[in-house]
């Protein structure tokens, strides 16, 4: 025993083992305090400190970035977007947008501090995306109440609705969403569409009564969604009355090429199902993505015709949805995919008829008297013109009514040699 304290005695006298002890047990009191810091922080992270990501896929995305571009200017790294719009008087302009670049930003919003981080990871993509990168933004703030990121996230939807305020949008499929295409478009009247009598009405009024009672088709056990189909000639219409449709309705348009190269059973699917909301589904040229059940499987795409007929009004099929197919060849048109509960209406938009004719003229030159508009429309022959080749022709002669009617039989003449 004595000799086990005589040992114990010379190795705490000896200098080199009493700085070795003393330097293990600082380091062993930097790591305790090191990992109770972590555990501090941790602990004041998830207690005062509220984060939400948003990722790129969400419509809030890209209001937020619009918000902190408008509202936030102590950011100095910055993503510039630069466009035109086209004006009234028909001139351009040069419009630069700043949106957050990649990377970290502090604001403060209502006397609370916010951090923002924009990511981009190129090697993770969003399914279905065809490379689509990925993007997100994750939003920090000091507290412990919430509300102050709502009312932020409320402001930025107004400010992206105040831009739209009267325009109607366009958005175009990308990857497995929806997005903006181009500028907002003012809004077309629905009398700048020249149709035959009481059909712009008739639509018109059918797509009010459907967005109107929502409970009828629920109680009746009714699938609550509205098909339409316009057929005819080029230049008849069709897509003008659905952008005019659109905006006298304050609704947005989903554009969707079933054409579109490598388009999947599935994304086509998730996009009738995701679709933004008040807005109307647009599928142009229907024909020309499937001539017949044979051939879907030449088609550069991998839909199959299956696959349309269930994204249509299959089980999964989306509720309150507004769908528009147009046309120029319904004779091509498999009958399964126009049958009832698919295509509820059907709408036949033929060459100019005499009605139409003296409208156009009439639209296009309010000053010219009643005999001009009738000789006009009678050296026409009724069903032998669209409404956009007779716009075309107005349109080399829109200050002289007399002049119009002079060239007519020059205008048909040469026509009737191209065809």
């Amino acid at each position: 025993m004595s000799t086990l304290s005589s040992l114990v005695s010379s190795l705490s006298s000896n200098p080199y083992f009493g700085a070795g002890f003393g330097l293990i047990g600082l380091g062993t009191g930097l790591a305790a305090a090191r990992r109770g810091t972590q555990l501090g922080a941790q602990y004041l992270k998830k207690k005062y400190l509220v984060s939400i990501e948003i990722p790129h896929t969400d419509p809030s995305y890209y209001w937020f970035l619009n918000w902190m571009g408008h509202r936030v200017k102590t950011t100095q790294q910055l993503s510039l977007k630069t466009s035109f719009i086209r004006l009234d008087n028909g001139a351009v302009k040069t419009k630069f947008d700043f949106f957050p670049s990649i990377g970290n930003h502090f604001f403060k919003y209502n006397n609370t501090w916010i951090q923002v981080e924009r990511a981009r990871d190129k090697q993770t993509s969003s399914s279905s995306s065809n490379g689509t990168i990925w993007e997100s933004v994750n939003v920090k703030m000091l507290g412990q109440n919430k509300k102050t990121l709502c009312n932020l996230l409320e402001e930025a939807r107004e400010l992206a609705l105040k831009s739209e305020e009267g325009k109607t949008v366009i958005f175009t499929s990308f990857g497995p969403e929806w997005r903006p295409f181009g500028f907002p478009r003012r809004r077309r009247p629905i009398k700048s569409v020249i149709l035959p009598s009481g059909v712009a009405n008739a639509i018109l009024n059918d797509v009010k009564e459907f967005s109107n009672n929502s409970d009828w088709y629920v109680h009746r056990g009714i699938p609550y969604r509205r098909g339409y189909l316009l057929y005819g000639p080029p230049g008849c219409g069709k897509s003008s009355f659905i952008q005019a449709l659109a905006g006298e309705l304050q609704l947005n348009i989903c554009l969707l090429n079933l054409s579109e190269r490598g388009l999947t059973n599935d994304r086509l699917n998730h996009l009738l199902t995701v679709a933004p909301e008040r807005s109307v589904i647009l599928l142009e040229d229907v024909d020309a993505a499937f001539r017949s059940r044979e051939s879907n499987t030449e088609s550069s795409n991998t839909i199959t015709f299956s696959g349309l007929l269930n994204a249509l009004d299959g089980i999964v099929a989306a509720e309150g949805r507004i769908l528009f197919m147009t046309t120029n060849h319904p004779e091509r048109l498999d009958p399964a995919l126009i049958r009832p509960g698919r295509i509820d209406i059907q709408v036949g938009l033929p060459q100019a008829q005499t009605e139409q004719i003296e409208e156009l003229f009439r639209k296009f030159y309010p000053e010219a008297t009643e005999a001009q508009v009738k000789r006009f429309a009678s050296l026409i022959p009724n069903n032998s013109l669209s409404m956009a080749q007779l716009q075309g022709f107005l349109l080399l002669h829109k200050d002289a009514p007399h002049k119009a009617i002079e060239k007519t039989t020059e205008f048909l003449t040469a026509v009737n040699k191209h065809t």
